[in-house]
């Protein structure tokens, strides 16, 4: 080996360390009585599962996880379908104002969300959706970014697959769902994450829209617990309780990260 290659390695090596060890740490923490919170190290002869008891004794975080994996897996589900379906217009169909509709996508990707959440909290009251699953849901069904990497992956699928299947009898739909999804599976696989970790991590919509404790999601559950005083400033039971918003992402990552990389690697911009 190499003295470059070697030196690669260790500075690889480090970074990988310096980027895991917090997490690891966080959750040794999450496991340690109130009198070792001090020891940076992460194993101790004392560990108990206490903290996580109190989470649960505290805080109904049990419901605010279902909420979370209930609007998280909505919105993941239904960006995932209408993002595919104007992707594959966009990508293989001729019709009129197309390049405006792909250019109006453009540009939304570049509002900030934050300019938008006052429109649309009034949207949300004028309808009756505060305080209920829709306007949690709703305001998240299309993602930009997934119509973007759908239509820059169904480019890539030849024509002439579309015309034997139509030959064959076969309408758009069924075009779209027999062979441009069974193809972009590292596609799907990468909107399906980046959609569910920013519908999981999201706290400020959920803040501004509901203030119910039985309609809250796990992330704005774990900040009112941790900032608002209910966690009683145990740093062992707030860890806990972060534990438990950081380790469903950490596992969802895990088993699909040989395509989320694929695809992005995959995704530039074509045409």
């Amino acid at each position: 080996m190499s003295v470059r290659r070697l030196i690669l390695y260790v500075m690889l090596t480090a970074g990988a360390v310096s980027f895991i060890y917090p997490f690891l740490w966080m959750g040794s923490i999450s496991l340690r009585p109130m009198t070792e919170f001090q020891d940076l190290g992460l194993f101790s002869k004392n560990f108990t599962l206490a903290n996580y008891q109190a989470v649960f004794d505290r805080i109904p975080i049990g419901r605010a996880f279902m909420n979370s994996c209930l609007i998280a897996g909505t919105v993941t589900c239904s960006v995932i379908f209408f993002s595919s379906l104007v992707g594959y217009s966009l990508a293989k169909l001729k019709f009129k104002g197309q390049g405006a509709i792909m250019a109006i996508v453009m540009i939304s990707m570049m509002i900030p969300g934050q300019l938008t959440l006052i429109p649309l909290y009034q949207l949300i009251v004028y309808f009756g959706w505060a305080d209920s699953y829709l306007g949690l849901i709703v305001p998240s069904l299309m993602s930009g970014m997934g119509i973007l990497i759908f239509r820059q992956t169904f480019m890539t699928i030849p024509y002439e697959l579309m015309e034997a299947a139509r030959m064959e009898g076969a309408g758009e739909f069924q075009i779209l769902r027999k062979i441009f999804w069974p193809l972009a599976k590292p596609a799907i696989v990468t909107i399906g994450i980046l959609t569910f970790m920013g519908s999981w991590n999201e706290v400020l919509w959920p803040m501004i829209v509901v203030h119910e404790k039985a309609m809250m999601t796990l992330p704005q559950m774990v900040v009112l617990f941790t900032k608002g005083g209910e966690s009683g400033g145990q740093f062992g039971v707030e860890m806990a309780a972060n534990m438990m918003l950081v380790v469903p992402i950490i596992i969802s990552y895990s088993f699909f990260q040989k395509y989320f990389v694929e695809a992005l690697a995959s995704s530039g911009i074509k045409g």
